[in-house]
């Protein structure tokens, strides 16, 4: 019966949103009858960027654009834990004469951790030095060659506030060992052949004068991930001329130049924008003639030659339109309930993948003046915390609001997939939901006996009831936990976090619970752990958590430098925040992917991604 209602109801949705297709700028015939290498996706958004500066914006379509036009130094596997070359061919730890600290003692050997460990561990040097060899024919789009002296001016400008504007950035770059202030140099971090080191002790031979560099970076084995993988690096001949302090690089109100380069972005990446055909309802990106990764064969490593991202207001209408054939992918995840339709579908492919990331039910355990007052100050005693933990039933949340498009998740937030870091005695939530109640119902009789006619409990003869923090789409999930923490006498009311929330509450501590998404793994360990649990000012650790025996051991994962030591206090941390029971498990949400295959076929789904990624761009050929 529920089903029928829903196809009735998406069907009168999608009967009446079908006019709004008419508007767009590319028909349904403009698709079928393109026989070229050009890919249509749809993507859902309230609007498209106008600005294309690869360090404005994280919202939207924006990031994803941003990592198209322009290039990191490499990219991370998270399947063999290894850097794979962007813009840099390769890199290694050396010493400080600048010897490789490899396997088989030159630079293009497997890196030696226990090499890099003897090394440095006894030495008084804060720091460690690596050693960044680039690609010699990488260009920027408008033709110029692109060289290590970008590469610095991006790191250097990503360390200096007043030019940069852009506090991420400082984050990005927190273990380099460089800094820059009001565009002096503070402390220096980087080597190139144009900015020595004082002692000439890094050895950059002829012909490398362009593509070597050296870092200094913090004893943290994790502190090259934000630079290789995260930093877009930037121009320095087209951005140097036009940083200042009063201009300043992420600019709230371009004009003149900055405007124009904003908008005609200069990049590295596989693609480049059009600026011509693009416009607030479409964003065209052409493949780059001269981008010097290639396929095995030295074709191009990307297959298609053009990408039309298309704009809907909503997943309604976006999901309408690759049904009837407008587009050919949907750069979003869609709902199982519209999967289970959409499979039905001719020359429909839909993929199910495990989701990256942990939806967590966080509480408010250690709020910041004015608001630690009120029903949240329950959350600083752990019983009472373990109490709402054991209540929380993630099977029915994955069964009721996933439509079984997921799984559970262990209370140390890593899955069971993840070979390598899943610690099974993290999972200290998945026993018997019934007897988890009975647990859940002893500790509140002991610490809030009293309860008021509805069965809801009471401190200081008020009902104990608590906000939660989160988007109208959630509210489903909102209504479900609603229902099973009130089996245990807590009352659970929406609250609607608006566009901002982070600044608007969260980082205020002004909430009582809010639900956040965590990813851990071992490329983001060394920052994410204490962005979750130590940091307390603007960060993830949207509670304030504040545990000295977390921080401290967060701390050694961080400085050490044997790697299996590292694996081993990482499985040690899952059991400890699981027993803080203040990030609780909700659920893993699958990613389901839809896309036509009668234009193409090809497409690829990775986990915790949709069939829109490099991988199907690289393998998209003509459906026969």
């Amino acid at each position: 019966m529920i089903k029928r209602l829903f196809k009735l109801l998406l069907a009168c949705i999608l009967s009446v949103q079908a006019s709004a297709l008419c508007g767009c700028s590319t028909s349904i015939a403009a698709r079928n009858n393109d026989d070229s290498m050009t890919l249509y996706v749809g993507c859902v958004g309230t609007s498209f960027p106008t600005s294309f500066m690869p360090w404005l914006s994280r919202d939207g379509i924006a990031p994803t654009v941003a990592s198209m036009l322009y290039n990191t130094l490499f990219t991370y596997d998270d399947e063999n834990g290894e850097f794979e070359p962007l813009i840099a061919r390769r890199w290694c730890y050396v010493d400080l004469e600048g010897e490789p600290l490899t396997d088989d003692g030159t630079y293009d050997g497997a890196i030696d951790y226990k090499r890099v460990e003897q090394y440095y561990s006894g030495r008084p040097e804060e720091y460690m030095a690596v050693r960044v060899e680039l690609f010699d024919n990488v260009l920027w789009s408008d033709g110029e060659r692109l060289t290590v002296d970008d590469v610095y001016y991006s790191f250097d400008i990503a360390t200096d506030n007043a030019l940069s504007n852009h506090a991420g950035a400082l984050a990005w770059t927190a273990d380099l060992f460089h800094e820059s202030k009001n565009g002096e140099l503070v402390r220096q971090g980087m080597f190139t052949a144009k900015h020595p080191d004082l002692s000439g002790t890094y050895p950059i031979r002829e012909g490398e004068e362009d593509t070597v560099m050296y870092l200094h970076v913090n004893k943290v084995f994790g502190a090259v991930t934000t630079l290789f993988n995260t930093i877009l690096i930037l121009p320095e001949h087209i951005w140097k001329p036009l940083v200042s302090e009063t201009q300043q690089l992420n600019n709230k109100n371009p004009t003149g130049d900055f405007l124009y380069q904003y908008e005609h972005p200069v990049g590295s990446g596989a693609w480049t924008l059009n600026t011509e055909e693009t416009n607030t309802q479409t964003i065209v990106l052409d493949r780059n003639p001269s981008y010097h990764l290639k396929a095995e064969d030295g074709s191009a490593l990307y297959k298609a030659e053009k990408i039309r991202l298309m704009l809907y207001l909503d997943q309604n209408t976006a999901i309408f339109a690759l049904k009837k054939g407008y587009i050919d992918i949907l750069d979003s995840a869609i709902s199982a309930n519209y999967a289970g339709l959409m499979e039905k579908e001719e020359d429909m492919l839909i993929s199910r993948s495990q989701g990256a990331g942990v939806s967590c039910l966080v509480l408010n355990v250690n709020p910041s003046p004015p608001y630690d007052t009120g029903m949240k100050t329950l959350f600083a005693d752990i019983d009472f915390r373990r109490a709402v933990a054991l209540a929380v039933d993630g099977e029915e949340l994955v069964d009721k609001i996933l439509g079984g498009a997921g799984s559970t998740a262990p209370a140390g937030l890593i899955m069971p997939t993840n070979e390598l870091l899943y610690e099974p005695d993290s999972d200290i939530l998945s026993s018997d939901i019934n007897e988890r109640l009975e647990e859940a119902n002893a500790i509140l009789d002991r610490l809030c006996p009293d309860k008021d006619k509805e069965g809801y409990r009471l401190k200081d003869g008020e009902r104990i009831s608590f906000e939660l923090l989160t988007s109208a789409g959630a509210q489903d999930t909102v209504s479900y936990l609603q229902r099973q923490l009130q089996k245990i006498g807590i009352e659970i009311t929406f609250k609607a976090s608006g566009s901002s929330p982070e600044t608007t509450y969260l980082y205020q501590s002004d909430f009582d619970m809010t639900i956040q998404s965590v990813i851990l793994s071992m490329a983001n360990a060394d920052i994410m752990y204490r962005a979750h649990f130590v940091t307390t000012e603007r960060s993830s650790n949207y509670g304030k958590l504040a545990d000295i025996r977390i921080s401290q051991l967060i701390e050694k994962m961080r400085l050490t430098l044997d790697r299996n030591e590292k694996i081993r206090l990482i499985k040690e941390l899952e059991v400890m925040t699981a027993q803080e029971y203040y990030k609780i498990p909700l659920y893993c949400a699958d990613v389901i992917s839809a896309a036509r295959t009668d234009r193409f076929t090809g497409y690829v789904c990775p986990q915790g991604g949709t069939a829109f990624n490099n991988e199907t761009l690289k393998n998209l050929k003509r459906a026969d």
